[in-house]
């Protein structure tokens, strides 16, 4: 093995599907590909370029109690990269459009990040990396 393969596909737990759903398709500019109800649980997918998919699950017997921590184990955030600091620029402008809160753009020396949340709180990113911030 010498090389590590891409990451194919990401599934967050949303609480509800008649939220998350149009607001993710917004953010994609995309409809679903796929919903599905499994039996345990129910999933709605979007492709969302290069053979990436995005999978937002919705559990009938879910935990509701508690919200998105990136402290805690598991997820922490989710980023989607961009080729440069203008593109960043241009998600900016695009998150405004949508009504979406964000942390506006923050360089560091290893790239430079737009940080958002989606409706349950789950931490999301748009990143270019340092020789294009």
């Amino acid at each position: 093995m010498t090389t590590f393969p891409a990451v194919s596909h990401v599934a967050v737990t949303v609480t509800d599907l008649a939220v998350s759903v149009p607001w993710y398709a917004a953010l994609f500019g995309v409809e679903p590909v796929l919903d599905e109800d499994t039996g345990p649980f129910r999933h709605v997918v979007f492709a969302i370029g290069d053979g990436q998919l995005f999978g937002l699950h919705a559990f009938p017997d879910g935990d509701r109690t508690t919200g998105f921590d990136e402290r805690r184990r598991g997820l922490d955030h989710i980023a989607f990269g961009c080729a440069d600091r203008a593109g960043l620029a241009r998600w900016q402008d695009r998150l405004d459009e949508l009504g979406v809160r964000h942390g506006g753009i923050v360089g560091a020396h290893y790239g430079s990040g737009l940080s958002f949340r989606d409706p349950d709180g789950i931490a999301l990113e748009f990143f270019a990396p340092p020789a294009a911030a």
